[in-house]
């Protein structure tokens, strides 16, 4: 007890300048980690680090040195996985907007969106005319969204038929939604390491899968070819849905974890 008081007394206006400063940049850290693909990965460096310091308390020898010994030899690795992250945030750093980034968006009209969303696929199904939208989810998708043209617009029908019409400049892109938003447009998304999937499925539904495999996003698909529409989640692709379970699905889904129910129809 006299510790912690004679502790206290010590602290100067330096330290509580030091410790003010190193907790707003780890906070502006996690702000700019949480909307890339590095959070999850952040997540589980984490777990590990606490589960290697409890096994050290609890003297389980075993356990720990396996877990020490994994994190020394795994930190070039971590490195290299890293790297356009680390990337990324040293240029953030550069800039004076890293400092001064804030989060939070407002609540999310769910029936609005997929009423929107609907139409439009529907809409362009009818036109065959293709389409590859994304929704993100928990996972930030901004290093997609800088390989495309910012938009940044409330979602209408209006706006995403426009950016689809064929022969213009961001048609055979994708777009993301975040929220309520159309984010950007014409972006480029990896496309699917499945060497299993038949000869048949175009380059949309692969990028569809690809970023589903690397997100835990939505990915919506018009084919150009026959107007059918799909969704891949999650590495798995459903086709051919109608409108109502189009409906159904995205308003299960584009809600947060803690609502989110599995889609029951068998996926390929």
């Amino acid at each position: 007890m006299w510790q912690l008081k004679d502790i206290i007394m010590n602290i100067s206006i330096f330290d509580v300048i030091d410790i003010t400063i190193v907790a707003y940049v780890f906070y502006n850290v996690y702000l700019l980690i949480k909307e890339t693909r590095a959070e999850q990965l952040i997540k589980g460096i984490v777990v590990l680090l606490l589960t290697s310091k409890i096994s050290e308390l609890m003297q389980f020898q075993v356990i720990h040195w396996i877990l020490k010994n994994t994190m020394t030899v795994g930190l070039i690795p971590l490195l290299i996985v890293f790297h356009p992250e680390l990337r990324r945030a040293l240029e953030h750093i550069g800039r004076t907007k890293f400092l001064l980034k804030s989060s939070g968006e407002g609540s999310v009209n769910i029936d609005k969106l997929v009423l929107e969303i609907i139409h439009t696929v529907n809409s362009l199904s009818k036109s065959k005319i293709g389409a590859l939208i994304v929704f993100e989810r928990e996972t930030g998708l901004n290093e997609i969204i800088q390989t495309g043209t910012l938009v940044d617009a409330k979602i209408s029908r209006q706006i995403l038929r426009n950016i689809f019409i064929p022969n213009t400049p961001l048609h055979d892109g994708a777009v993301v939604i975040r929220g309520d938003r159309v984010m950007a447009a014409g972006c480029f998304l990896p496309l699917t390491e499945n060497n299993k999937l038949n000869q048949e499925v175009g380059t949309r539904h692969r990028a569809a899968l690809g970023i589903s495999e690397k997100s835990d996003c939505i990915s919506l698909v018009v084919s150009e070819e026959t107007g059918a529409i799909s969704i891949a989640d999650n590495g798995k692709l459903f086709k051919n849905l109608g409108e109502e379970e189009l409906e159904i699905y995205l308003k299960r889904n584009l809600k947060r974890d803690d609502e989110r129910k599995l889609f029951r129809k068998g996926g390929e």
